[in-house]
């Protein structure tokens, strides 16, 4: 046997060695440990996804808009459904959420602020909003209706008679509607109102409004608690728009991330089941 043989042949055993050696200290590593050190991700260490990983927590801005995101009146515990839809890409992520709870108004400049990761409430599509953060998916899309006092019934009957000199329609400040009005109802007047979503009705309901213009599930679960209260065509919602999550420009990984996640709860029936669970858990079906 000639030395450069005898050479080669002890080069391959202990190249061999040392391969069994990896297996053996990779089989003993959990496999997601192995794979992390097996493969590399691509992902940017400044991405939120990295370190959300990394940190094991995702900070989560949300507000209060039945069935999407409310506080139980008894527990004070969260509920609805993007918060389980939250809560699920969580336990999968393998981290905590960190619950920041803001009002519409500042909803946006929060997340823009870094104040969270993930603005994980109902949020519907306006150009506005698209130009200052990235909506994510769509998970779902809803339209609105317009909930007035019973006093009213006989004068407004259709999404048509609102546009009048004398109706006033009211709207919570920094909602999506607040935009819409004056392109769909020219004629009338808009009363903003801070705070969140639910305030928006109690102009109607101390007639100082005659109109309350929101989410269709916020107006139907609203009307169904408060008897004083009518809805205007609630089979026909109006102004149908996408109604997602929403998070920073400048992240793509983050981004795709979500959007697929987004893909995959709507494809597998996921949202719909939530939907369904939530409005019939708060009285609506």
């Amino acid at each position: 046997m000639s030395d450069s043989h005898s050479n080669s042949k002890r080069d391959f055993l202990k190249g061999a060695a040392l391969v069994g050696a990896a297996a053996g200290f990779a089989g003993a590593l959990a496999p997601r440990e192995a794979m992390a050190q097996m493969l590399e991700t691509g992902i940017r260490e400044d991405s939120a996804l990295a370190k959300i990983k990394k940190e094991g927590v995702m900070r989560v801005g949300f507000s209060q808009t039945g069935p999407w995101f409310y506080r139980d009146a008894k527990s004070g515990e969260l509920g609805g459904i993007y918060k389980d839809a939250v809560e699920r890409l969580a336990k999968e992520l393998e981290v905590k959420v960190d619950w920041k709870e803001v009002t519409f108004a500042n909803s946006t400049i929060g997340l823009r602020r870094g104040d969270y990761d993930l603005y994980g409430s109902s949020l519907t599509y306006t150009i506005a909003r698209a130009l200052t953060v990235n909506y994510v998916g769509p998970l779902w899309s809803k339209g609105s209706l317009l909930l007035i006092h019973k006093d009213n019934a006989g004068r407004l009957k259709t999404a048509a008679d609102v546009n009048d000199p004398n109706v006033r329609v009211s709207v919570t400040a920094g909602a999506s509607e607040e935009l819409r009005i004056p392109v769909l109802w020219p004629k009338a007047k808009v009363v903003a109102t801070a705070g969140q979503v639910t305030l928006g009705a109690e102009p109607v309901r101390a007639k100082k409004a005659e109109v309350w213009m929101s989410g269709d599930s916020d107006v139907i679960l609203f009307s169904k608690r408060n008897p004083w209260s009518a809805v205007i065509e609630p089979e026909k919602p109006i102004d149908k728009r996408p109604n997602t999550w929403a998070v920073r420009y400048g992240d793509p990984e983050w981004k795709q991330f979500l959007d697929m996640w987004a893909t995959f709860l709507t494809v597998n029936g996921e949202m719909e089941r939530l939907f369904k669970h939530h409005m019939e858990k708060l009285g609506a079906a």
